[in-house]
């Protein structure tokens, strides 16, 4: 060791892992319009249903964790690789169970079949949708 590294090891110590550092070290990402938040030039999927418009990621080796914007959740990970393809978390697109909607009014629409109207004797001459032509 030289001299330099004696006094940096003097100053030197350890950060410990606080809620202000966490913010410093997972910085903040827009997640897009189809459900992906950018980093490191590469897209990773983020759960439909979460409903923020934007996601905090931490990298760790080849872990990619994407929690929530105020770091309560974390929402998925995701292996980091160097394909260029996006990355889905299990269940991207599932939506949350919904319950089945029923109308709040009776429905009072009728669907009735016009009958045929009554043709005009005078016109008839004109109706050349009959078979038997000109027999007469």
């Amino acid at each position: 060791m030289n001299i330099h590294s004696e006094r940096c090891l003097k100053v030197v110590s350890i950060l410990d892992d606080s809620y202000e550092l966490l913010f410093y070290l997972c910085p903040e990402r827009r997640i897009s319009f189809d459900g992906f938040v950018s980093y490191e030039g590469r897209r990773f999927g983020v759960p439909y249903t979460y409903h923020g418009k934007t996601a905090r990621v931490l990298r760790d080796g080849d872990t990619l964790y994407i929690y929530s914007s105020d770091m309560a959740y974390l929402l998925t990970t995701h292996n980091v690789t160097w394909a260029h393809r996006d990355s889905f978390c299990e269940n991207q697109y599932a939506l949350p169970e919904q319950p089945e909607e029923f109308p709040t009014m009776p429905v009072k629409t009728v669907i009735k079949q016009v009958p045929e109207p009554v043709r005009d004797l005078s016109f008839e001459k004109f109706n050349f949708s009959k078979e038997d032509g000109w027999d007469e």
